[in-house]
């Protein structure tokens, strides 16, 4: 699952990057063109070379390149070199910043690369490097929104990581407990999942595929939820059809539950 996730505004959304060039590469990349939206991210991170955003949304559009693929390795050393990337650019402009605007962004930045390196780090089965960059994405995350309490966008990130700890297996729960993470609640997640779906800015669509699947698994106990997560999805699909990870996703809408 994805996440990639910046403030009420657009206009307010980067302090150094230009919010409308975010939005038009994230057009490319849920549109299913993942190729021409890593290219894109690639040269907007060369033209601003001291923001963190360009590399993690490279990072992003491989991820969603892997996934269309349905190839879970794909392209993951490049990936982690991103990734990697972007939490550098991403803590020294937080460290540099000459405000709370461009540290809430920075922070944001730097939770974002924090929580794609958790997901890659599940994906490899390491439980613990995965639970400890959650952690690391949550504060920073937590420090962006006592910053900006408008950061929309910022409850995705911890959206999914209090979704996560709300349904994980033993050995995460375990992880969790150890590295101090605490617990999660699954209602009070989907309700930061669902704002962001419906006021997000740059994290809208991803919140509404990961808000989707997540009432996808709640469904198995209320076929309500089941339903309306089937409505998102197809709703997706019919908005992006191009893109082939909503269009499996949606498959259960043509035949029903």
């Amino acid at each position: 699952m994805l996440g990639t996730a910046l403030a009420a505004s657009p206009a307010r959304a980067q302090d150094g990057l230009p919010a409308g060039e975010l939005v038009a590469g994230q057009e490319l990349l849920y549109s299913g063109r993942f190729g021409a939206a890593q290219l894109y991210f690639a040269q907007l991170a060369q033209s601003y070379p001291r923001e963190a955003a360009g590399r993690a949304l490279e990072a992003a559009a491989l991820i969603w390149w892997g996934e269309a693929r349905d190839e879970e390795d794909f392209q993951a050393d490049s990936i982690d070199r991103l990734l990697d990337a972007a939490v550098r650019r991403a803590r020294l402009a937080a460290d540099s910043a000459t405000g709370d605007s461009m540290r809430r962004a920075a922070l944001f930045w730097l939770g974002t690369a924090y929580g794609y390196r958790a997901r890659q780090a599940e994906l490899r089965g390491n439980v613990w490097k995965a639970a400890r960059d959650a952690k690391t994405m949550r504060n920073a995350l937590e420090r962006a929104l006592a910053l900006d309490s408008t950061c929309t966008d910022c409850q995705l990130g911890l959206g999914i990581y209090e979704y996560a700890l709300a349904r994980a297996g033993a050995l995460a729960r375990l992880a969790a407990k150890l590295l101090g993470l605490g617990s999660g609640d699954a209602t009070r997640a989907l309700e930061r999942l669902r704002l962001v779906s419906e006021r997000g800015v740059l994290a809208r669509t991803e919140a509404r595929w990961v808000y989707a699947n997540a009432l996808l698994r709640e469904g198995r106990a209320d076929p309500a939820l089941r339903e309306e997560a089937l409505r998102l999805l197809g709703a997706l699909a019919e908005e992006f059809p191009e893109n082939p990870v909503f269009r499996r996703a949606a498959a259960p809408v043509a035949v029903g539950p």
